[in-house]
Parts: structure tokens; C-alpha cells; sequence
């Protein structure tokens, strides 16, 4: 028997350029209802050709959340972004029995559906010191760093983020214990009833849409856009595939070309990274790109029904 007071949360999930804010905006429409972005670079109004952003008709086509709220130079986390998704999301289900979020930022996905691990606060100059380390010696000092003190997040870690890196690398150290030791930790209680779809495709098909979205990224002022962030280029927030490739074209240390090459490198390895992470995720239910609304529809309805 269907509980008319059960919340839903649909999140769509899977590797970038699937098609994700197109099928989160079909089904918010079709319970004519707001999406909620879990993509961590579209948070910042600045990056807006190289972070995919919905167009103007895409965010007219149904009320979007968490989308170019935050500055480049604001400091904002997964946790930040945890509790104002939650808080939203308590106002949103208010009059509403399902809301949609859709992103490919696997953490930020897992924040809210499952909250995050708890970590012991830590003196903050720990991460200045890493700050600086990453500056003066380069990201492989902190890689070699956190392969010795906590190899198990070492092979689990993306580990050309910096910012996962010193996080990571600032626990080991406050604690004295490895990072991944306070990892997993019980799912927290949530007020609504998650429902996850994941998008899929054959690995040359996405390879071949990544491309092309870089190839139109470039054609929409993407050059242009990376340029005139790159006084900023030390920010966490730009420590991103498709402009840290240009701002390496700019300081002369690569041709536009191979800048170019490198972004769509880049890209396929993150997106086959977001695979392998929400592969591991369990109540996923993956469907094909191709396979249209009416299967996943279908699937909706029957799920909800049984609750």
C-alpha cells in the first residue's frame, strides 16, 4: 500500500556528457517538480562554458537548486553543501512528494543520500603547511606523502586532486591515523526515500560525447573563459579538467593543440572514474543513454507503488 506521506529523491548519476541534466529536467517536469545539482563545479558562477552548466532554456524548463550560487573565492565544502542541500531539500518536500538531483560529483551525491563520514577536527595549520608543500614541491610530494601514511585510500583516492589529497593527508597527520580508517562509517537517517537511476553507454560512445562536448566547450569561448580566470588559478574550485589544461597552454608550457588533447584525456579518465565510483554504490539502477523515458518511467512508477 502507497504512504501519500513518503518523500522521494530521484538522482540521476553517471559519467559526464551522458545526459544527465536532460533526464533530471524530464523527470522534475513530469512531477512538476525542482532539480537539485550535486555537480561540485557548477556550484561556482564563474565557470560556466567548461563546467557544463544548464543553458537558459534548460533552467527555465524546471526550478534548479545549487547552480552558480557560490564564488570561485568562497570557501565551500562537501559538508557546507550537505546541510544546505538537506535544508532545501526539507523545504522542497514540504509541497512536494518527489524532488530530482542529478550530478556526476560521486561525494557530494553520497553526502546527501547517505551523509558523510565523521573526521576529528584537526589543528588548521596542518593544511597551511600542506598548502604550501603542494606550492613549493608539487602534487607528487603529497602523493608519495599519502602512499606511505594510509596506502588503502591511496588506491582509492583520485589522486590528481589536490584538494582530496591534503584532505586526506591533513587527518593522517592531526591523527596519527590513517585517513581511511574513518571511512564507512553507518548511513545517516534521512527524511525522504532515495530512488537512483544511473546512465550508461558503451565506453567508445561516451569517449566519442566527451569529445565532442570539449570540441563545442572550445567553440563557445571556453579559451576565452579560462583565460580570464587565470590570476586565480591556485583556487580549489580551478583545479579542474578543461581549465587547468589551459591555463598550462597560457603559461607557454604546451601548444593549444595538446591543451586541447589533454582536457579530452582528462575527461575520459574522470568519467571512467565516476564509473568505477558508482559502480561500487549499491541500489543503483543502471539504464542505457538510448533507452528513452518510457523504461525509466516505468520503472519509477513501480518503485514508488510499492512503498
Amino acid at each position: 500500500m502507497k504512504t501519500e506521506n513518503t518523500k522521494y529523491l530521484i538522482t540521476v548519476v553517471g559519467p559526464t556528457a551522458i545526459g544527465k541534466t536532460a533526464l533530471a529536467i524530464q523527470i522534475a517536469r513530469h512531477f512538476r517538480t525542482a532539480v537539485l545539482s550535486s555537480d561540485s563545479r557548477q556550484f561556482y558562477r564563474e565557470m560556466h562554458i567548461g563546467t557544463a552548466v544548464p543553458s537558459p532554456e534548460e533552467l527555465q524548463a524546471a526550478p534548479h537548486y545549487f547552480i552558480q550560487h557560490k564564488s570561485i573565492h568562497d570557501n565551500y565544502s562537501v559538508g557546507d553543501f550537505e546541510r544546505e542541500a538537506l535544508d532545501t531539500l526539507g523545504k522542497l518536500f514540504r509541497n512536494n512528494q518527489v524532488v530530482v538531483m542529478a550530478g556526476g560529483s560521486g561525494l557530494y551525491v553520497t553526502a546527501v543520500l547517505k551523509g558523510l563520514d565523521e573526521f576529528p577536527e584537526v589543528d588548521p595549520k596542518i593544511r597551511e603547511q600542506l598548502n604550501r608543500d603542494l606550492e613549493e614541491k608539487g602534487i607528487t610530494y603529497l602523493q608519495k606523502q599519502l602512499e606511505e601514511l594510509d596506502p588503502v585510500y591511496y588506491n582509492r583516492v583520485d589522486r590528481e586532486n589536490p584538494h582530496r589529497l591534503i584532505r586526506a593527508l591533513e587527518i593522517c597527520v592531526g591523527t596519527q591515523k590513517p585517513y581511511s580508517a574513518f571511512l564507512s562509517q553507518p548511513t545517516k537517517k534521512r527524511e525522504f526515500t532515495p530512488v537512483t537511476i544511473g546512465l550508461t553507454a558503451e565506453r567508445k560512445t561516451i569517449y566519442e560525447q566527451i569529445n565532442r562536448r570539449v570540441d563545442i566547450m572550445m567553440e563557445n569561448g571556453l579559451l576565452q573563459e579560462a583565460e580570464s580566470l587565470l590570476p586565480y588559478k591556485q583556487l580549489n574550485a580551478l583545479q579542474t579538467v578543461g581549465y587547468k589544461e589551459l591555463f598550462a597552454y597560457f603559461e607557454g608550457h604546451c601548444t593549444l593543440k595538446s591543451a586541447i588533447s589533454e582536457i579530452k584525456k582528462n575527461t575520459r579518465r574522470f568519467a571512467k572514474r565516476q564509473l568505477t565510483w558508482f559502480r561500487k554504490q549499491d541500489n543503483i539502477i543502471w539504464f542505457d543513454h538510448k533507452d528513452g523515458t518510457g523504461n525509466i518511467f516505468e520503472y519509477l512508477s513501480s518503485r514508488m507503488s510499492k512503498d
